[in-house]
This record gives C-alpha cells, structure tokens and sequence, in this order.
C-alpha cells in the first residue's frame, strides 16, 4: 500500500473540467490510488457551521458514497452533476481506485495549490477553460497560475470547445 499515489484533479462540473477528469481517470492512477477530486466553491454566506469551520482549512476528505447523496451534499452547499458522478463511480470500480472529494472555499487559484501542499497530491490534473486572450489578461488563468506555483506535475487539459 506504501506506494499508492494521490491524482488530483481540480474540478468546477465544466465540460472542460470533465473533460480533464476523464483524461486523468485513463491516464494516470493504478488499482490501489486515490483520486481526489479538488472542487473551489466561491466564498459567500453559508448558513452551516460546519462550513465556517471548514472555510480555512477545506472539508474533510469526503468518500465517493457521501458525495454521490444528495442530501449529505447539502451541507457542502451544492451536489456534483450526474455526468461526473457517474465517471467517478464507473472508474473506481474499474480501475480499483478510492475516489474521494475536498472542498474549498475562495480564491480557485490559491485553494488548488493549498490542495496540492495539505492533501498532499502526487500530482494534479487540471483543464483549461480556453478563455479569450482579453479574458485570461483581466482575470489570469487558474491553470496557469497553478503551473507556476505548484509544488508537484502538473498536468493542463486543454479543452476544444
């Protein structure tokens, strides 16, 4: 067990995002890894005080049963789509991974290379949104961001849409 990796991958339920998680599931992990979902929610006003407790340090490491109920999802203020769910259900069966999901909340930048450093991940797997060069000059690039500032590989799937 000494040599199980942890893959991350940074995922919003974009089709881009999707598209990375599937790249990642038939590229990189073996029987026996962890595939651990890194989602950013933005900050606001949760009600919940789990999540105040949660909002500096991320969620637990949540298992693929916990976050495949609707209704244990709540507390994390939203529920992953059907198509990702289904993707993560069908790989950990296949491929004998342990899937699990962390939750942040705030700035996807940093909170993805916090990820990587307090998981911590072997490597990250993360797509990019393909946003126009106007766009990605006002706002910056999460994905490039991160390939600058990681600790670990990481991989950038580039999306054609």
């Amino acid at each position: 067990m000494a040599n199980c990796r942890r893959v991350g991958v940074a995922i919003d339920f974009s089709p881009c995002s999707k598209k990375a998680l599937s790249w990642a599931i038939d590229n990189l992990p073996h029987a026996g890894d962890h595939l651990i979902l890194v989602v950013v929610r933005p900050e606001g006003n949760y009600e919940e005080g789990e999540m105040q407790l949660w909002e500096t340090t991320g969620s637990p490491l949540i298992p693929l049963s916990e976050f495949s109920t609707p209704h244990l999802m709540k507390k994390y203020g939203f529920n992953p789509d059907p198509e990702t769910l289904d993707i993560v259900s069908t790989a950990s069966r296949q491929k004998e991974i342990i899937v699990v999901m962390k939750v942040f909340w705030g700035d996807a930048r940093e909170k993805i290379c916090e990820a990587i450093d307090k998981v911590p991940l072997d490597c990250l797997v993360i797509g990019n949104r393909g946003l126009g060069k106007l766009k990605r000059a006002i706002m910056g690039s999460v994905s490039n961001f991160v390939v600058n500032n990681a600790t670990c590989p990481v991989t950038v799937v580039k999306s054609h849409d």
